[in-house]
């Protein structure tokens, strides 16, 4: 594994376990050229997957983009990092067990929407307000109307 502060290729590994919900390993390493000590996760990739973007645009599923957006609409919200990990590992393990290697990003959409829904209202609604383009209050007024319904 190459060190992110000095780019040497070799590091040792001090730590190993498990993360809370299993699905990663958490190593901790320690540069053995510059000594200094940074975290990488390891976790099983069942099958590459691509999203299929508006216009048929293609791209390589990214677990940090997917984990980024869950953050961003939880920002400022009383949800644990943990939380949010877990929700991305749950989507990220439906996705690849779902068979399919070609995914639409409206199904991605859906599912942190879920996720997100049982996870936080507010988290859910903030999501929501840039997943289908909310373009004024009244946007807000109608989706929040339905967010208690089923």
């Amino acid at each position: 594994m190459r060190c992110p502060f000095c780019a040497h290729e070799n590091s040792q590994v001090k730590d190993s376990r498990p993360t809370e919900d299993g699905s990663s390993i958490r190593r901790r390493r320690q540069c053995e050229d510059c000594g200094a000590r940074f975290t990488t996760f390891e976790r099983v990739q069942l099958r590459d997957l691509i999203v299929v973007k508006s216009e048929n645009r293609r791209e390589p599923f990214d677990r940090t983009k997917l984990e980024r957006s869950i953050a961003i609409a939880c920002r400022k919200r009383p949800v644990a990092p943990e939380r949010i990990e877990r929700l991305a590992s749950s989507i990220q393990r439906q996705l690849e067990t779902s068979g399919e290697s070609e995914l639409p990003s409206s199904r991605i959409g859906e599912m942190v929407m879920e996720g997100l829904k049982a996870l936080d209202p507010v988290a859910y609604i903030r999501f929501a307000s840039v997943y289908k383009d909310f373009r004024e209050a009244r946007d807000f007024e109608q989706f929040a109307g339905t967010v208690g319904d089923g």
